[in-house]
């Protein structure tokens, strides 16, 4: 009997390495690929400048708002309470114009990433389907990605065990 479930254990180990050493992987730097593309660089240089420029704007409202408070240190002592109100109302203003601009430009879903999604997702979308592409015909179960920690960008939709953890739980799908 004992030695029966070695045997059965070194064979299942042995098919088991087997399944494994037949799983083909690839691994690539996505960031070196879209280095290498023209149209990338070109792409990240036109981000680079518009960022520049909106910052720049901010910078400069920023440097307005700041004389402002500093204006109104030095006079405050000499206001009203009316107008000391006034001036506290207009310095809110400014600081949240200058608040919500730095929000819609640079902000989740702003400007500046809508501009990224315009200039380079489609070149990310064509790097992305070259890799699909080479992982197919090369019959690559992984191919993972280097650039940024270790990080699946195609396995093989037969791998994809998702629904037998969902059977499993006894969830429907």
């Amino acid at each position: 009997m004992k030695k029966t479930l070695i045997l059965l254990s070194i064979v299942l180990l042995s098919l088991h390495a087997s399944v494994n050493a037949q799983q083909r992987y690839a691994v690539i730097d996505t960031k070196y690929v879209l280095d290498k593309i023209p149209e990338y660089k070109d792409a990240d240089k036109r981000l680079q400048a518009i960022s520049q420029q909106w910052q720049k704007e901010i910078d400069d409202r920023q440097a307005i708002l700041d004389k402002m408070y500093k204006n109104y240190d030095a006079e405050q002592f000499m206001l009203t309470d009316e107008l000391k109100k006034k001036r506290e109302d207009e310095l809110f203003v400014k600081e949240k114009e200058i608040r919500d601009l730095q929000k819609r430009r640079f902000g989740y879903e702003g400007d500046l990433f809508k501009e990224r999604q315009r200039l380079v997702k489609p070149i990310q979308d064509k790097v992305y389907n070259a890799i699909q592409k080479m992982a197919l015909s090369k019959s690559y179960d992984f191919v993972l990605d280097k650039s940024e920690g270790i990080t699946v960008i195609f396995a093989d939709p037969k791998l994809d065990k998702s629904d037998d953890v969902l059977k499993e739980l006894g969830i429907k799908f």
